[in-house]
């Protein structure tokens, strides 16, 4: 067992750092412009819709059926709702003592400080919401190496694939905020290490003390909690900052390119295993 764990690990790292390859995409070029921002703010809302409803939570309804499957998913909506209540939203702090000639261009400064919190914030949530899904990619390497190494080889290929637009939803808004690439790599790559964290937490929890049950249902209101974020947090910014329509588009592109990215990572799978 331990070195099918170890095998695990070393491929799940593969897969987890190609969040950093996607951050890497972001940090060599110029920060974007707000309405190139909310248009990519889209297209990664777009992705996290994909992984929340046509993998989280359509897996889970496989496995669990409908009705479980939607109280699981629910209640992660719930539970994460009442949660960001006690989140403080970034807010403006007025500034004070300003001749008239000089409020103009501080209101100018403070509009723009407080779009980069908006988008740090939502940054952070991506990056919460992206780990949360990493979790049970990693517990898939670690089933598909106990099949062989050919599998598991495999199937780190695909999720690392899969992963890299993952990394740029992530790095995208960091780097806008806080204009430091290195933080906003640094992120994006503390994200992908989710997925050998799953490849530990299933070596050595299941299934002895997680049923298959529970473990569907807790990966369904992961995606109840990705649904939430993405229609709280990150379509609202990018309908502010790109436009309605646009945004509307770049949602729908980035949900092509996820479930594009799903399909290859599905047929990757053994038939009796799923993410």
């Amino acid at each position: 067992m331990d070195s099918q764990v170890m095998v695990a690990l070393m491929l799940s790292l593969v897969g987890g750092a190609s969040t950093s390859l996607g951050a890497l995409f972001v940090v060599i070029n110029p920060a974007p412009k707000l309405k190139v921002l909310g248009l990519l703010q889209g297209f990664a809302a777009g992705l996290m819709l994909s992984i929340s409803f046509l993998d989280l939570a359509h897996n889970a309804i496989n496995s669990i059926g409908f009705l479980k499957a939607n109280l699981w998913f629910f209640g992660g909506v719930v539970v994460f709702a009442f949660i960001v209540n006690f989140i403080p939203e970034p807010t403006l702090v007025p500034s004070q003592n300003q001749a008239d000639t000089s409020e103009k261009y501080d209101g100018g400064k403070d509009l723009m400080k407080k779009h980069r919190r908006q988008v740090f914030y939502s940054g952070i949530i991506t990056a919460i919401g992206i780990s949360l899904h990493n979790f049970p990619e990693g517990m898939a390497v670690f089933l598909g190496s106990i099949k062989g190494l050919r599998v598991g080889l495999n199937l780190a290929l695909a999720i690392a694939l899969h992963n890299i637009p993952e990394g740029i939803a992530v790095a995208l808004p960091v780097y806008f905020a806080t204009e430091s690439k290195w933080q906003a790599f640094k992120l994006a790559s503390l994200s992908g290490l989710a997925e050998p964290l799953g490849v530990v937490l299933v070596a050595y929890l299941f299934p002895s003390s997680l049923s298959p049950e529970i473990l569907e249902g807790l990966l369904g209101s992961v995606g109840g909690v990705m649904a939430f974020l993405t229609l709280h947090e990150m379509l609202p910014l990018a309908f502010d900052y790109a436009g309605q329509k646009q945004a509307i588009k770049a949602v729908f592109i980035g949900m092509a390119v996820m479930s594009t990215s799903l399909y290859f990572l599905e047929i990757s799978l053994p038939k009796e295993m799923s993410l």
